[in-house]
């Protein structure tokens, strides 16, 4: 999900430069509707490419794998860009008609999937990921590479509330991957009491079992904390598009939050926000400040005397206080 939010802005880049401009776009199918809202997108091709690498033969037999083939090829294309630089990316790209453009060897995540590329392009690696699909297509498409703010193409009608007032809907993704991202639950509890306290609506999405049991125990007696149903993905963008802000992890589901242009902030303690930060027009993220982070790593390693009782211990520098009043700024008027 995080690969086809940065890459929207690209989009409308493009769009922008390009007037007239057609684009199909090649996603995995979980997040077929999100590339869809775009207005400048014609058409979305789901892909389900792991399901068909893992299973072949059913793949054949269904169709789907010739029905994909058959709508990727439909078209000879001006241009067909690997926005991802990815062997499996790579992979579709060589499939469809039309010069291949992409990341070269060096700025590609995979150096491998520079080789079906016409036109490799160097872009530097030290960038923001959003930053680094939009010098692509600039290249790619040949236009001056804008320096204003990310455009995610995502129309919201709903103005977000100021949080100094009573009455605003929070969401709080509260679910990442690597055990390191996890913000501490008791500090998930705090913020849940304060927004609370503050006469707010707090919303908590989850994934799975573990997510739904912390939700459910972040919203106990806690009047106006909210565990969601089991949501799709549509269903949920179009809830952020109506609420008024977040808070976040390291997660796709933050910059979901920040596309749809929600105030908010975003949680990093081993992760670095310099490249994955969340972006948005009032979205910022807020990085832990400690020895060793950011670290990059899913198992934290630290056995130094600071952050004590708090895991991961990085997250210690980021305690609840901190957060809501800086959630309290990039949502004020």
């Amino acid at each position: 999900m995080g690969d086809v939010i940065h890459t929207l802005p690209a989009i409308t880049d493009a769009a922008r430069a390009l007037p007239g401009l057609r684009l199909d776009w090649v996603v995995e199918a979980p997040f077929a509707d999100l590339a869809g809202r775009h207005p400048a997108v014609d058409r979305v091709l789901p892909s389900r490419l792991r399901q068909w690498r893992r299973h072949p033969l059913r793949a054949r037999r269904s169709g789907e794998w010739g029905g994909f083939k058959e709508a990727l090829r439909e078209h000879d294309y001006d241009a067909v860009i690997d926005a991802q630089g990815l062997i499996k990316s790579a992979f579709v790209t060589r499939l469809a008609k039309g010069p291949k453009y992409g990341l070269d060897r060096i700025s590609a995540r995979e150096g491998l999937s520079a080789r079906v590329l016409d036109h490799p392009l160097p872009v530097p690696r030290g960038g923001h990921a959003v930053t680094r699909v939009r010098t692509l297509f600039a290249l790619a498409l040949g236009y001056p590479l804008p320096d204003d703010d990310p455009d995610y193409g995502l129309v919201r009608e709903h103005t977000p509330r100021p949080l100094t007032e009573p009455g605003a809907d929070l969401v709080f993704c509260h679910g990442t991957t690597w055990p390191t991202k996890h913000y501490p639950e008791a500090y998930w509890r705090a913020l849940a009491e304060k927004a609370a306290a503050a006469g707010h609506r707090v919303h908590l999405p989850w994934g799975n079992d573990a997510e739904h049991a912390r939700a459910e125990r972040l919203a106990r007696d806690l009047d106006g904390v909210t565990v969601l149903p089991r949501l799709s993905l549509s269903a949920l963008t179009d809830k952020l598009l109506n609420w008024d802000a977040f808070i976040a992890v390291d997660t796709g589901l933050a910059h979901l939050a920040a596309a749809a242009g929600l105030p908010g902030v975003g949680l990093y303690g081993p992760t670095d926000p310099r490249l994955t930060g969340v972006w948005g027009p009032r979205a910022r993220s807020l990085a832990a400040e400690f020895p060793c982070a950011p670290c990059v790593q899913e198992k934290c390693t630290y056995r130094g005397s600071l952050g004590q009782g708090v895991e991961p211990p990085c997250f210690s520098s980021l305690k609840p206080h901190r957060v809501w009043q800086r959630l309290i700024e990039v949502s004020g008027p």
